[in-house]
């Protein structure tokens, strides 16, 4: 019913975040379990309703680190400059990246385009292709774009980034609105929970069609929007639902083939509907399925979230280690799920869903498969 073949392998991959530098340096973090947020000293918060994130305390400008994070998802992927040159880039940022950095050309800020046609350059890509900035669902959306692009035969390999460093603004907004927790704490799923937390994610991966040497693949994706409201989700799941379906069916995949859900729950009240989606989607198997959100432990990255959590779900299928849902205070009688708390697990299936959800009712999963013969399938981590 599935083609091995037709999964977009993920061959390099590199990323930045409070967990550390490197992408191993998040596995790790979400495995330990224990959160990193703490006072922010990037920019005055004294005005501010909440003082904490999980910012970086040597953290560049987003140019550069996405430059770095570019240059060494390349490098482990083996690719050489011919191979760079021909590789289009498809970047996930925030929709003004450059946010009062001046060209010295012209006297103006560099519109995202632009942003992402001087990153390009810089790390020897073929151009970019497309910029996305539809908030939180950002990066999971190029990843989709760039695994259809192989499977219908446009592309060979493409090169997907994401970057959010925590700034004043966003941080103003969200904590004006009230959506950040008071106490310090992400608590995805949980009872007590009180909103969510920002967090720093720089992040890249090299995607290549037909690979077999890879960490993981990415077998599967699906879309949908709910249009329910400006910014809550669809308390029924209906969406997101959709879109697990939609990837589950586009990789030939039962939802009892699913080991693992690394959930998009940021622990806003939202996180409830993420839990009825995942009932609907996945039906009775959902009591089987451990569940986990990563962004207790690293934030919410906004645009940046959804790369840096597929690479940590890739990493985890790869070493058939699952990461904690941190935080954890209770049970939500409206979030009954099968929650990894206090421990991480391992994994029994080589088959993980990363999700995503936006304002506006945008909806993404992403269905990866550990590589054969890693910790996800039966071989050794």
């Amino acid at each position: 019913m599935r083609d091995p073949a037709t999964g977009a392998g993920i061959t390099g991959l590199a990323a930045v975040s409070v967990l550390g530098r490197g992408a191993q340096a998040q596995l790790a973090g979400g495995l330990t379990g224990a959160a990193a947020f703490a006072p922010v000293r990037r920019f005055d918060v004294d005005r501010r309703r909440v003082k904490d994130a999980a910012t970086l305390s040597d953290a560049g400008s987003l140019a550069d680190e996405l430059a770095d994070v570019v240059r060494e998802a390349c490098e482990a992927a083996g690719l050489t400059p011919a191979q760079r040159a021909a590789t289009p880039l498809l970047l996930a940022v925030h929709g003004h990246p450059a946010a009062g950095r001046v060209s010295e050309e012209d006297g103006q800020a560099p519109t995202a385009t632009r942003f992402a046609a001087e990153l390009a350059q810089r790390t020897g890509l073929g151009g970019a292709a497309k910029v996305y900035t539809c908030a939180c669902v950002s990066a999971s959306t190029a990843v989709a774009d760039a695994a259809a692009l192989m499977r219908l035969g446009r592309a060979e390999r493409v090169v997907v980034a994401a970057g959010y460093l925590v700034e004043p603004d966003q941080f103003a907004l969200f904590d004006a609105g009230r959506a950040l927790a008071t106490d310090g704490a992400a608590r995805p799923f949980s009872a007590g929970r009180g909103g969510l937390l920002l967090g720093d994610a720089v992040s890249a991966v090299v995607l290549e069609a037909g690979v077999r040497d890879a960490v993981a693949e990415v077998v599967g994706w699906g879309r949908a929007g709910d249009a329910y409201h400006t910014v809550r989700p669809d308390p029924e799941g209906g969406g997101l639902a959709r879109a697990i379906a939609a990837a589950l069916r586009r990789a030939g995949v039962g939802p009892d083939e699913i080991g693992y859900v690394n959930a998009n729950a940021s622990g806003a009240e939202g996180d409830s509907a993420e839990a009825a989606a995942l009932h609907l989607a996945l039906g009775p198997a959902v009591a089987r399925v451990p569940v986990s959100s990563t962004k207790s432990v690293h934030g919410h990255a906004l645009e940046g979230s959804g790369l840096l959590e597929l690479i940590i779900t890739a990493l985890a299928v790869h070493a058939g280690k699952l990461p904690v849902n941190a935080g954890y205070l209770g049970a939500d009688p409206d979030c009954a799920l099968d929650l990894i708390v206090g421990a991480p697990r391992q994994a029994e299936s080589p088959y993980a869903l990363s999700l995503n959800a936006a304002f506006g009712g945008a909806n993404t999963a992403l269905l990866v498969r550990a590589a054969e013969g890693t910790g996800g399938t039966g071989g050794a981590p």
